[in-house]
């Protein structure tokens, strides 16, 4: 799912200091649909380039298994459940479903992984934009009435199933913030411990760049611009669900892939929401959560998801963010106002 840009202030980052800079390799690869940009400090090319290979490779094979609609395991998974078949699958897949599930649970269900019907309705899995006007109301009535959800889903070791037939599995809400922590770990298994892995905006940071702290930029919802920088201790990863990177105009309105499964519509009131966390999956889903909860409600999803910093821009040009992510964000170009909020108890 393509993200609200953040982009790292590189300029800050390795300029206007006294002492040497460590060693940069730098390298992009395309995976999952984006731009994958991966920087190392401090390590000699050659064991960065084979790192960064491995990357690569795990990557390829990730998009491969993980794809909602070309041929994959995934595809072949969902195939099974529509025919009301059991299926042995490969344990990267078995882990994807008990993540989606929890988050599905903790987010009340604004955050659902079996929504792959509705996305297809929408235009949102394919290769090429949508086009034409939204799907009918009476086929959106019918996906609600079916009410799939990925805690119909029944695994039995490597076997999977659903009583639901319209459980249809897209992991695209969390799994490149997963493909993200893969990476990490991958890197930092091979000796490398000063990092970043910036999968299009979205990105995970590890270790130091010398005695500077990370910093992170927001670019404004919509225009290209600098939104805000934030400042990162030593690690941290940081996600954005926006309304405007994928989306169709029909007859004068605008129609973004960011789906309340409670309506079967695009979730309405947030233009953008910036998640701050160690862990990139969780990060990557409660982007999505958020931005389906929606100005009004937020707060609370965010707190059983266990997430602390957010930053949401609603579609009134208002930011509300909590307290903790306020300490660490500074506005290059201020929204029309600031809210300051706390996730409920």
């Amino acid at each position: 799912m393509h993200r609200l840009v953040s982009l790292l202030i590189l300029g800050l980052l390795l300029s206007g200091c006294e002492q040497a800079a460590p060693k940069v390799y730098q390298q992009q690869l395309f995976a999952f649909g984006t731009l994958v940009e991966i920087t190392l400090y401090g390590v000699g090319e050659d064991q960065a380039r084979q790192a960064v290979q491995a990357v690569d490779a795990m990557y390829q094979q990730q998009h491969r298994d993980w794809h909602a609609w070309q041929h994959g395991l995934l595809t072949d998974l969902n195939q099974a459940i529509a025919a009301g078949k059991t299926i042995r699958t490969d344990p990267s897949i078995i882990r994807l479903i008990r993540l989606g599930q929890g988050f599905e649970r903790s987010s009340g269900g604004l955050f659902n992984p079996a929504i792959g019907h509705l996305l297809k309705l929408w235009g949102f899995q394919q290769d090429t934009p949508p086009q034409g006007p939204p799907p009918p109301a009476a086929e959106i009535r019918h996906w609600l009435d079916t009410a799939p959800g990925s805690l119909q889903v029944q695994i039995h070791g490597q076997e999977v199933s659903s009583e639901n037939p319209a459980v249809r599995l897209d992991f695209g809400g969390f799994a490149k913030g997963y493909a993200v922590g893969k990476a990490v770990e991958l890197l930092r298994s091979r000796g490398i411990d000063n990092l970043i892995v910036n999968a299009g905006g979205d990105l995970c940071v590890r270790g130091r760049h010398g005695d500077r702290p990370w910093r992170v930029g927001i670019r404004q919802p919509g225009t290209g611009g600098l939104l805000a920088s934030v400042e990162m201790e030593n690690s941290g990863c940081i996600f954005t669900s926006g309304s405007y990177e994928r989306y169709y105009d029909y007859e004068g309105r605008r129609y973004h892939h960011i789906l309340d499964p409670r309506s079967g519509y695009p979730a309405t009131g947030t233009v953008s929401v910036t998640v701050l966390t160690e862990d990139p999956t969780r990060a990557d889903a409660a982007a999505t959560a958020l931005f389906v909860a929606g100005p009004g409600e937020w707060q609370a999803v965010a707190s059983r998801m266990g997430i602390q910093d957010v930053l949401l821009i609603d579609d009134h040009d208002v930011a509300q963010l909590t307290a903790s992510f306020a300490t660490r964000v500074h506005f290059e170009q201020p929204p029309a106002a600031i809210e300051i909020v706390q996730p409920a108890p």
